[in-house]
């Protein structure tokens, strides 16, 4: 039999490429990794790695063994989750993630300090990431996420996630706007690059203005705004962004194409855990508060459109 630890060694060797950059990532040396990688080869009577120039490779016995390994490790994590969450108490830390924007109107607002002030014991800490965090291996608590999610995990719709065309004053001013959809491809446009060439504002735009000219193209959200605001072109953004910037006007929209739920989201083995419950209970109960967080409009408040004065002046 071997030993159940000595999988975290084999899986720090097939995600890192080497034993070194394995020691590191476990705080441990190479030897101690080259050696208990030898003793579950050994005990397993074949081989897990192979040694090449460029560093180690997964036999394929390796690579069928990988995703049992990675099953281990999450059920272990897992494990780990459960014995040291404090099941019966409401304290502790609710780690949360969304969208870098979304974490500084959300903070900025009055949400966050009425939980912290129902429940003294719990804090609320934001985690961002340029990529989705996973919630299945614990990275985080909790997540508020928009458009496509896991089907794994559970949660509730808080609002709708809204985009619209925007430009600046001063382009609209020198320019004019579109009427239409139609009018896109006649204007430069501010669109991602290839990294996000999936999201659906970027298909979107590679649909109805496929021939447009695009002289600025970004990997973020907020990179959307800075270069709308500067002027050089018209660029879809979330609403919530988009309105809250006085040098911008919407142009078009809301695009119904690019409306996605915005849901509060948790892997089902925690959900339940009273800290998490609390949360999700409260975010429900303020949903009308979040609305305007997540989507840059209050109850009645109407969205800043282009006066059509301004727009025939500009043509």
């Amino acid at each position: 039999m071997f030993d159940w630890n000595d999988l975290k060694y084999f899986l720090a060797v097939a995600r890192h490429g080497s034993t070194i950059a394995a020691g590191k990532a476990l705080g441990t040396s190479q030897s101690t990794v080259h050696r208990r990688l030898e003793e579950l080869e050994r005990r397993l009577g074949r081989a897990l790695v192979t040694r090449q120039n460029t560093g180690y490779r997964l036999t394929e016995y390796g690579n069928t063994l990988l995703k049992y390994a990675e099953r281990i490790e999450a059920a272990v994590d897992d494990f780990q989750r459960r014995a040291t969450d404090v099941e019966q108490e409401l304290k502790g830390v609710i780690r949360v993630t969304c969208p870098e924007p979304i974490v500084f109107r959300m903070t900025q607002s009055a949400l966050i300090d009425r939980f912290h002030a129902r429940y003294p014991k719990l804090r609320v800490e934001f985690i961002t990431s340029d990529r989705y965090l996973d919630l299945s291996k614990g990275e985080v608590d909790v997540a508020f996420r928009s458009g496509d999610t896991d089907d794994e995990l559970v949660g509730r719709k808080i609002a709708d996630s809204i985009w619209a065309v925007y430009a600046s004053h001063g382009y609209v001013e020198r320019h004019g706007g579109p009427e239409r959809i139609e009018d896109l491809s006649r204007h430069p446009l501010i669109g991602f690059d290839e990294t996000l060439a999936n999201h659906r504002a970027a298909k979107w735009l590679k649909e109805v203005a496929p021939g447009a000219n695009m002289p600025v193209r970004n990997n973020s959200v907020l990179g959307l705004v800075s270069a709308v605001k500067s002027g050089v072109g018209l660029g879809p953004l979330p609403t919530a962004l988009g309105d809250a910037e006085p040098d911008l006007v919407r142009v078009l929209g809301p695009i119904p194409e690019l409306t996605r739920s915005w849901r509060l989201l948790a892997h089902p083995d925690i959900r339940r855990v009273p800290r998490i419950a609390a949360f999700f209970d409260f975010i429900v109960e303020e949903r009308d508060s979040l609305k305007s967080i997540l989507t840059g409009r209050g109850p009645g408040s109407p969205p800043p459109t282009c006066p059509e004065t301004l727009l025939r002046g500009a043509r």
